[in-house]
């Protein structure tokens, strides 16, 4: 009987030994110092009208687009000519803040509709209104092996003076950081944008030899649209379109402390059951009556939140009216009676 428990008992004992040495070599090269892999820079993200403009691209036609180049910055401008022999004008419609060039409040639905009423349109899209540059992108920075073994707290410690010396040895970044932007500085930035691209839809309509060139803007694209007017009184945009005009926050003048002085076939469209739409639309009118405004036209609209579809309808309904006695005032040679004219 002992000879034969032997061989067993020595095979037992040989399955006790410890492994190769193997493991001892994996140990090594967990605790031996690892190159990390060098940050790659990120390009700055891109403004959330970046984005907008390129979700248009994807999803209208491509006739419909044009590229228009604004300084060192392109951008998108939806174009539609008037589906008539002989069009009236063109009107240059701009977007309020956080709007597209294709919004589906005032802006699409006039670009898309005013064109069979013989109206060409060419419908903008602004920067976003901080005119501050966006933050580039955090560096991306490869993550370590999920293969690779943790370092005991024992070994962390022991190599703690030897991790702190190898750190070092980098050389800090001793660039002082930009000073940040002045409040003036910034909306001087967004200004000089904005109006660069008016610039741009000017010298773009000009080549279509419209007969009338109409400017257009809703919320505070209205007041983009007067300001730009204000500073530089082109000769051959005689008409300004506000509707459900707005301030932007933080900017100066008042529309009405800019908009009476611009003396030009003005119409002024506005929502009368929001009080704070209502009570600023009654600072314009008292203002462009101290002014004497010799044509300023006030149209208070309804606003339908349960069908946003008839409220559009109705809007495109008192543009087109606008239009139409504008250029029957116009052919008249009496604008001075466009002032007290009837309520569209």
């Amino acid at each position: 009987m002992p000879p034969a428990i032997r061989p067993a008992l020595a095979a037992l004992c040989l399955a006790l030994l410890p492994a190769s040495p193997a493991p001892l070599a994996e140990e090594d090269a967990a605790t031996a110092p690892k190159e990390t892999a060098p940050a790659v820079e990120r390009a700055p993200l891109e403004e959330r009208s970046q984005e907008e403009a390129s979700s248009l691209e994807r999803q209208l036609p491509a006739r419909e687009q044009q590229q228009l180049k604004a300084g060192e910055e392109s951008f998108l401008v939806l174009w539609q000519p008037a589906n008539v022999g002989e069009p009236s004008g063109l009107v240059i419609l701009l977007p309020g803040e956080g709007e597209s060039a294709d919004w589906p409040e005032a802006i699409g639905p006039l670009r898309r509709k005013l064109p069979d009423s013989g109206w060409s349109t060419l419908a903008l899209t602004l920067p976003d209104p901080s005119g501050d540059p966006l933050p580039p992108r955090p560096p991306k920075t490869e993550e370590p092996s999920k293969a690779e073994p943790a370092v005991s707290p024992e070994k962390a410690e022991e190599e703690g003076p030897a991790n702190t010396e190898q750190a070092g040895s980098a050389e800090p970044n001793t660039d002082p950081a930009p000073p940040p932007l002045s409040r003036d500085a910034i909306q001087k930035t967004q200004t000089e944008r904005v109006f660069t691209r008016i610039d741009a839809a000017l010298a773009f309509a000009r080549q279509q030899k419209p007969g009338v060139i109409v400017l257009l803007g809703h919320g505070t694209g209205a007041y983009w649209a007067t300001q730009y007017l204000a500073a530089n009184e082109p000769k051959d945009v005689r008409n300004l379109l506000l509707v459900a005009a707005e301030l932007p926050a933080g900017y100066e003048p008042a529309l009405e402390d800019s908009l009476p002085a611009l003396k030009l076939a003005t119409g002024d469209f506005y929502y009368k059951d929001q009080p704070t739409d209502r009570d600023a639309a009654l600072r314009r009118l008292h203002a462009s009556k101290r002014q004497k405004h010799p044509a300023y036209i006030q149209i208070a609209m309804k606003g339908l939140p349960a069908d946003r579809r008839i409220e559009q309808e109705q809007l495109i309904r008192r543009i087109r009216g606008w239009l139409s006695l504008h250029l029957e005032a116009n052919a008249s040679k009496a604008p001075a009676s466009a002032a007290s004219g009837p309520s569209i």
